[in-house]
């Protein structure tokens, strides 16, 4: 679960997981877009940067057609944390 966490630790990623959770299936182009215009003051390397962490950490995937990568929110390991988490709360609720 570290490198979930580790992943949902910084701003930049939570905003791209947001566009992505709000409208799947974005090129690296249309986020950089989409995250500049809700004011983020983001360049594409940065953006490339934070997509390869949370990809590592299991939260996203990438598919292929032609030259064009497309990026796909994976809920797989938010569920597992969710769990977690949730498992931790129902130890401290008396």
């Amino acid at each position: 679960m570290d490198p979930v966490f580790r992943a949902l630790g910084d701003p930049a990623r939570l905003a791209l997981l947001e566009e992505l959770g709000s409208r799947n299936d974005q090129t690296l182009f249309e986020l950089c877009v989409r995250l500049i215009n809700r004011g983020h003051s983001i360049s594409r390397q940065a953006v490339a940067k934070h997509i390869g962490v949370l990809r590592d950490a299991g939260l996203l995937r990438l598919t292929t057609s032609g030259r064009t990568t497309i990026h796909h929110l994976d809920p797989t390991m938010l569920i597992e944390a969710r769990a977690w988490i949730d498992h931790l709360i129902k130890e401290e609720t008396p």
